[in-house]
């Protein structure tokens, strides 16, 4: 991270047993989100974080 960049959020996910929680903090709000996600959820996210780097969400995405 260079010392422009500003972390807005962060993200964990959390195993519990058999169950998934994904823990969202806002940095710049001090506040934090849970939710619990599915077994499928959990198998498919690093199929969903390749997509959000693909070329095709250029428009999407600034650099």
């Amino acid at each position: 991270m260079s010392t422009t960049e500003i972390p807005l959020y962060s993200a964990e996910l959390v195993q519990e047993g058999s169950a998934y929680k994904l823990v969202v903090t806002d940095r710049l709000r001090h506040t934090v989100q849970t939710a619990y996600v599915s077994r499928r959820a959990v198998e498919q996210l690093p199929a969903f974080l390749s997509k959000l780097d693909s070329p095709n969400l250029r428009g999407f995405r600034r650099r």
